[in-house]
């Protein structure tokens, strides 16, 4: 049974057992008994993940065409694909539970946001991503890539970029590197105000991001407040720290 390729969906699909066997690797760092994939496409990974051992597995497919040719190449797949976008599931496990995927890359961003939400009971993330944005999420301040998503990922996870994946891993070859990223939560989270007033100091301090901070956050803080040092610098020089201690001098 054969399958076509949506680009719609964002699929560009893995077929380097190399790589395969380079993310179970990792995954295999640490211990977990429930995970979920997302995107198991033609199921190049998928195939590896069902014979860990000891391990309640799930995984999101949105495509109809893929669920069917999943369930019918790995019969031991049946019942255990949720057939939905990610993005509108709920978590599909009591308790906690590793995530991992080739993710499709029109959603990625989207994704990790969703994760976000769940971190109570997602401990470790291994994700594949266009290059650009895995870097973007490891990155650190200082670096011209150093953004909102690096910010608000750090704040709670510590990211670890793994390893490059180039276009010819995979069936058809994006027009782009790609890279592996592990997520890993956090056991102390940088004390702030509230996640709400995070949230929204690092996205209007990058909304701006050419301009100091004095200017780009200018209506969350007093004129007092923003003669302090700090606002000096742009978003970019701010740590996940430097952000968090802000919030508490929020007004709003």
């Amino acid at each position: 049974m054969e399958y076509t390729l949506k680009k719609s969906l964002g699929q560009h699909f893995l077929r380097d057992e190399n790589i395969c066997r380079k993310i179970v690797a990792a995954l295999q760092d640490d211990t977990f008994t429930q995970l979920l994939e997302v995107g198991p496409g033609g199921g190049a990974l998928t195939k590896h993940l069902l014979k860990l051992p000891s391990i309640d597995f799930k995984a999101v497919e949105l495509d109809e065409e893929k669920v069917q040719y999943l369930e019918k190449t790995y019969p031991a797949l049946q019942g255990k694909i949720i057939h939905k976008s990610f993005l509108d599931i709920n978590a599909p496990f009591e308790g906690s539970f590793t995530v991992v995927g080739n993710f499709p890359y029109n959603i990625s961003s989207q994704i990790l946001f969703k994760v976000l939400e769940w971190r109570e009971q997602v401990p470790i993330v291994i994700g594949m991503f266009q290059k650009e944005v895995a870097q973007r999420v490891a990155a650190h301040p200082g670096n011209k890539v150093y953004g909102v998503i690096s910010v608000l990922i750090q704040a709670f996870y510590d990211v670890e970029y793994l390893f490059d994946v180039p276009p010819g891993c995979f069936n058809p070859p994006p027009k782009v590197m790609s890279g592996v990223i592990r997520l890993k939560v956090k056991k102390e989270v940088a004390a702030m105000k509230s996640e709400k007033a995070f949230f929204q100091l690092v996205k209007a301090a990058f909304n701006q991001r050419r301009k100091t901070l004095r200017n780009a956050t200018r209506s969350l803080f007093t004129d007092e407040q923003l003669q302090d040092e700090i606002f000096n610098k742009r978003a970019e020089q701010l740590s996940v720290a430097d952000f968090a201690a802000l919030t508490f001098t929020m007004t709003n």
